[in-house]
């Protein structure tokens, strides 16, 4: 495997695959980290298998054309979050919400080379502008994880060394998903959820929406019937403000080509 395989920058590079594409390249090392592991898709919290994934090199695009038509589309209009900050009547970057019955069809696969094209845009849009790049331009939430987390330090009789790492992590992961320029929500139809785990995870949605903060969601559940449990406005703004992207197919888990 080339270098460059292990940078999303690669595409993007006049030196990828040259004598300079090389795990010291500075601009690998803000993205990937000196080890690989770290940098801004290590900050973003992105799952290891996903960490080198960019729409052209995603396994999914294969199986979801249509879908994949949107995710190129929507990618394009990621500078704008360069110049919303200088203009406030700038078109919004809207949301997406990737949609299938079915488990496995390539929505957190997406939505995860949908991130990694943000951070991929903000890097050089920064550089370009002479700017300095955020150090977590964008951020993945596994809702399920997160939700766990909740469940350790809320359960009786949880004893505080167990309890008090799970509830700061927990207030940590909340804040990066609120104040991200960019998030994925991934998997956000949650089931049993107490009220005070909704609510969190309600005000998160809510803080992004009113402040126009792009974001991804994917989920078995409907559009319609997730936005049925928040309030009439946020429900409204979500409409208003996010596209819905639906996935075909049967699962491709566990299987091989």
């Amino acid at each position: 495997m080339a270098h460059a395989d292990n940078c999303i920058l690669a595409q993007h590079c006049t030196l990828a695959g040259g004598d300079k594409c090389n795990a010291i390249c500075p601009s690998y090392v803000a993205c990937h980290g000196a080890d690989g592991l770290g940098g801004r898709i290590g900050a973003a919290g992105v799952p290891a298998e996903y960490k080198r994934l960019t729409l052209a090199n995603s396994p999914a695009r294969e199986t979801q054309i249509e879908a994949y038509k949107i995710a190129e589309a929507y990618v394009g209009t990621f500078m704008r979050q360069f110049d919303t900050a200088l203009n406030p009547r700038t078109e919004r970057i809207k949301s997406l919400y990737l949609f299938s019955h079915e488990p496995g069809t390539g929505k957190t696969t997406t939505a995860a080379a949908l991130l990694n094209e943000w951070v991929i845009r903000h890097y050089i849009g920064s550089l370009q502008r002479n700017g300095q790049p955020l150090e977590r331009p964008a951020y993945f939430l596994d809702v399920n994880d997160w939700q766990k987390l909740y469940t350790t330090f809320t359960r009786p009789h949880v004893p505080t060394d167990v309890a008090e790492p799970a509830a700061r992590l927990y207030y940590r992961q909340m804040q990066s998903a609120r104040t991200a320029p960019f998030v994925v929500l991934d998997d956000i139809g949650v089931r049993d959820a107490s009220d005070g785990f909704r609510g969190d995870l309600h005000s998160v949605i809510n803080h992004r929406n009113t402040n126009g903060l792009p974001s991804v969601y994917t989920s078995n559940v409907t559009f319609e019937d997730q936005v049925r449990v928040f309030d009439g406005r946020m429900a409204d703004r979500m409409r208003d403000m996010c596209g819905v992207v639906p996935f075909v197919g049967e699962s491709k888990r566990g299987k091989r080509n």
